[in-house]
């Protein structure tokens, strides 16, 4: 099991930008993907992105262009820098490791361990 603690959310203006990361323990970080999924008031947890082992990405359509997910895997960190930050950004943030196993990178379903989430508010 990998414990994974995020960080950097906050209260930003649309139009500006935040970085969170996600600390992982566990000597075996690099072998895995890792996504970002996020959570809005009464919504289901939805895909953001993620980064396979090889360093690989890929994105929601929604946050195409304006989110970048990148990894250390000498520091078993993951990043995602947001830019362009809308209203609609606004949601828990979560980290999330993928079990190795599933086919889809997409569905929640696929990743085994989760961080606790980190609050991001987008005011207009």
């Amino acid at each position: 099991q990998v414990q994974l603690v995020e960080s950097g959310g906050g209260l930003v203006q649309a139009g500006g930008s935040l970085r969170l990361s996600c600390a992982a323990s566990g000597r075996t970080f690099s072998r895995y993907a890792m996504g970002w999924f996020r959570q809005a008031p009464g919504k289901e947890r939805e895909f953001v992105a993620v980064i396979r082992s090889g360093g690989t990405t890929y994105y929601a359509d929604s946050v195409k262009g304006r989110f970048t997910i990148s990894r250390d895997n000498a520091k078993n960190t993951v990043y995602l820098q947001m830019n362009s930050l809308k209203p609609e950004d606004t949601a828990v943030y979560y980290c999330a490791r993928h079990n190795g196993v599933s086919q889809s990178i997409y569905s929640t379903g696929s990743y085994d361990d989760w961080g606790q989430g980190t609050q991001v508010t987008v005011s207009s």
